[in-house]
């Protein structure tokens, strides 16, 4: 298993900050283009444990159908999606909010397995991993920009 953990300062309250993130359809607006993410569940999605989200995206210009299952829902602090179908073998996404001084600091942290049988480690050295850094970069700037 491959965890990648990213921390996020965002210069606005917690519940605004979470309140972003509660609207699925917001996935659109921090993922980058080259992805061609696409909802497919009817919008807006009531987020809470247990909440199932189906996606079309692109990976390296493959397309995948993509389900998540919200495990945990905490609010405003943390809640954890899983996917049950998609282009991973394992991906269990913890999203984590804290407040300190009016400032939001957010932490993601992402246990990921490729597909690839023995050749999975190569797999991911070479694709996945780059892949998945580049995509929570993309996000920490957007997010940046979106709160300036």
């Amino acid at each position: 298993m491959h965890v990648l953990i990213k921390d996020t300062t965002i210069n606005r309250p917690l519940n605004e900050v979470f309140d972003f993130f509660s609207k699925a359809e917001n996935l659109n607006v921090i993922t980058p283009p080259d992805m061609r993410f696409n909802i497919l569940t009817p919008l807006p999605i009531r987020i809470q444990k247990g909440t199932l989200i189906d996606y079309k995206i692109k990976v390296n210009g493959i397309p995948f159908k993509w389900k998540t299952e919200i495990s945990e829902w905490e609010p405003p602090y943390r809640f954890i999606d899983k996917q049950l179908k998609g282009p991973y073998n394992t991906w269990v996404h913890e999203h984590i909010f804290e407040e300190r001084n009016g400032v939001t600091h957010m932490r993601d942290i992402v246990h990921f397995r490729s597909p690839g049988w023995i050749f999975e480690p190569i797999i991911n050295k070479i694709f996945v991993e780059k892949k998945v850094r580049a995509i929570f970069n993309y996000r920490e700037e957007k997010l940046k920009e979106l709160f300036q």
